[in-house]
């Protein structure tokens, strides 16, 4: 009966930590270049191409499974070296067209990478922990990295900068 009861709680226990977390990075684009005010979509500028290959080193041991951009060249061009290193296709989103829940669910389980602009990722993120936590980026702040972390029911976020 000892050893039933043993093998129970060694099966309960594997089974807790077994469960499915979810890990969602998000950045904003990479400095963009600001020579023609008028442009819309414009590509990244020089020090905007060096954090694009920085981001690959600050995710060079998270094994993603997805990565999201929005379509603009800025974005693209910031999760580009990412998605070469790793392999992986880059799915364009649009962050008006957002569904928090449908999202979470058709990533469980997963690490994913999001590429936004300093107006959605924050409001990105306060919809994914149903909060309304962070504000606006800085128009000149391409160095927020965020992070949320989706284990059932608990969900925990963080903040960091990377200069």
């Amino acid at each position: 009966m000892k050893q039933f009861l043993f093998i129970l709680l060694i099966l309960f226990s594997v089974n807790l930590s077994g469960q499915d977390c979810t890990e969602i990075y998000l950045i904003r684009h990479a400095e963009k270049d600001r020579s023609d005010i008028k442009n819309k979509n414009p590509h990244l500028n020089g020090l905007g191409k060096n954090r694009a290959l920085k981001w690959v080193e600050v995710f060079k041991n998270v094994q993603f499974d997805k990565i999201f951009s929005t379509n603009y060249n800025r974005t693209i061009e910031t999760a580009t070296p990412i998605s070469h290193e790793k392999k992986i296709e880059i799915s364009i989103y649009s962050p008006s067209k957002i569904d928090y829940e449908n999202f979470k669910s058709e990533i469980l389980g997963e690490k994913v990478l999001v590429v936004g602009h300093s107006n959605t990722i924050p409001f990105f993120v306060n919809g994914l922990i149903d909060k309304e936590v962070y504000q606006q980026i800085d128009d000149f702040n391409n160095a927020n990295l965020y992070k949320v972390t989706i284990c059932n029911d608990n969900i925990t976020h963080s903040l960091l900068y990377i200069n």
